[in-house]
């Protein structure tokens, strides 16, 4: 297999980068069609994506790809992951319409929210 060259790899980077911020939508993640479920990763001390838009139903699922412990917890205390050591990962199900602001009760720094759409539009 053929290495790519320092200049073809940032020219990669750079025409992805466009196409992602020419889509308006690249901190959200969203569930679509089949998937009923969006993947929110933790990597260096942030939730990625920061915002998460699923319909009434369907899940979030939280992974943990960093070395320290973390929580994605609301900030009304309706759900919690729990502790999540690195590559475990919980799945919470959104059953009512709303915005649900989170944290890390670990690093109260890290901050996201799950959008949470009727299904009737």
């Amino acid at each position: 297999m053929r290495k790519l060259s320092e200049i073809t790899r940032r020219r990669f980077g750079q025409g992805l980068g466009a196409a992602i911020a020419l889509t308006g939508e690249a901190n959200l993640a969203f569930a679509h069609g089949g998937s009923h479920e969006v993947a929110v990763r933790i990597d260096d001390f942030t939730f990625v994506p920061p915002t998460a838009e699923i319909l009434v139903g369907d899940n979030v699922t939280w992974e943990n790809g960093d070395h320290a412990p973390h929580t994605a917890t609301s900030l009304d205390g309706t759900w919690d992951t729990g502790p999540l050591e690195r590559a475990a990962f919980r799945r919470v199900t959104f059953n009512e319409p709303g915005e649900y602001r989170y944290v890390c009760t670990f690093h109260p720094h890290m901050k996201g929210t799950v959008l949470v759409r009727n299904r009737d539009g």
